[in-house]
């Protein structure tokens, strides 16, 4: 950025902004642009550190270098006026501003950064960053001040792309109301969640689950739940419901069996997304079985692959659902079938029918091919029996 000139005049109307106005303008610029703003006066060098937010994105930088040293020296030279609390920190970086290189963060530049947070009292923090570090910062674990925590810390390392944080059981942060976690491992059958007594919304993705019992989560002021896991879950791996309050689910990826702990009456949105589906012996009952949990829910979105999974489960049309009846809106978001799911679904069908010849067995497969590029209408009636006229959607 070229240095700008000004004259005195210009400056001095500059200058003679109120600081109110200054700093609500710079709350519009990312950190690296409040600074340059700072030099076109001399008042305004030191009032960007009072800003009551901290926006530092490697994407704002050409190279990680001088994104590591605009950090740095934010973190050495920033002395804010202790009456001035930084509200918000917002730090994120993927690890790609060089092309096939994973650049990730220092773990001691890592708990500094963490460290500034809580030494300002943070009410929301982020960190979205590839980092390799063994366990979750203690700086945080009992941070009585905090109200949202964003924590997606990927290993930097590409050879420890199944590396997980472990989720401690001794947080104690009893302002959190938001809470996004990903890349961590919990122990089954401990009871995590309802040590946050005001938790309003919960996402959690790319998770491991560790030992041979559940996952809890547990919690009478969960209002909004995402759950959102690609890795293929262990056979006996299940996740336990005792959620009240809970008004929104939403589910991304390999189906978990959910077990409730407590009544689901108060659901009234649910958005299932079946990316993959490993186990079709158990799927479409599982799916089932969660729809029967729906006693009150208003809203349904799911991929079509869904219904195609509905569809292995035998005569499903046949099954009388004591659910859906409230329901006044079913939305089908259309996704692709690949080749290899595609093949899956067909042989899931035909070992539904053996002892077929090889001709039957020929066209059979030929009709299935057709089938699963389109959407089962039989599983749209089976999932609206008890609530014809709610309003149905297709989306591309």
């Amino acid at each position: 950025m070229k240095t700008l000139k000004l004259n005195d005049s210009a400056e001095d109307r500059l200058s003679n902004l109120p600081d109110c106005v200054v700093l609500h303008l710079f709350s519009f610029l990312n950190a690296k642009q409040v600074v340059q703003t700072c030099v076109l006066s001399k008042r305004w060098v030191n009032l960007w550190k009072y800003l009551p937010t901290l926006n530092l994105f490697s994407s704002d930088f050409d190279n990680f270098d001088n994104f590591i040293r605009f950090v740095t020296n934010i973190l050495r030279h920033c002395y804010r006026d202790p009456s001035t609390s930084l509200h918000t920190l917002d730090f994120r970086h993927n690890g790609g501003l060089v092309p096939h290189l994973d650049i990730g963060l220092n773990p001691d530049l890592f708990n500094s950064i963490l460290d500034y947070a809580v030494s300002h009292n943070v009410k929301q923090l982020r960190m979205n960053v590839k980092c390799d570090i063994e366990v979750f910062p203690s700086c945080i674990s009992s941070y009585h001040n905090l109200t949202s925590l964003n924590f997606f810390v990927p290993p930097r390392n590409p050879r420890n792309r199944r590396g997980k944080i472990l989720f401690p059981n001794s947080l104690n942060l009893p302002s959190l109301t938001y809470l996004n976690i990903g890349f961590v491992a919990f122990h089954g059958g401990f009871d995590y969640f309802s040590a946050f007594p005001r938790l309003n919304k919960l996402l959690i993705c790319h998770f491991v689950i560790l030992g041979a019992q559940n996952l809890c989560i547990s919690s009478t002021t969960l209002d909004a739940l995402v759950i959102q896991k690609y890795s293929k879950p262990r056979v006996h791996c299940k996740i336990e419901l005792s959620t009240p309050s809970l008004s929104s689910f939403v589910f991304i990826g390999t189906l978990f069996q959910i077990v409730r702990r407590s009544h689901l009456g108060s659901l009234k949105q649910m958005e299932i997304y079946l990316d993959k589906i490993v186990n079709y012996g158990e799927a479409p009952s599982a799916l089932i079985n969660l729809f029967q949990e729906l006693a009150d829910i208003k809203s349904l979105v799911l991929y079509s692959t869904s219904l195609h999974v509905l569809s292995l489960f035998p005569d499903v049309c046949k099954v009388k659902l004591n659910s859906l009846r409230k329901l006044k809106t079913l939305i089908i978001k259309e996704k692709g079938i690949s080749s290899t799911l595609s093949e899956l679904l067909i042989n899931a069908k035909l070992a539904q029918n053996p002892a077929r010849s090889q001709e039957e067995v020929v066209k059979l497969t030929e009709e299935l091919k057709e089938q699963s590029s389109s959407i089962p209408s039989e599983i749209i009636g089976f999932l609206l029996q008890n609530s014809p006229s709610a309003k149905f959607h297709i989306i591309n």
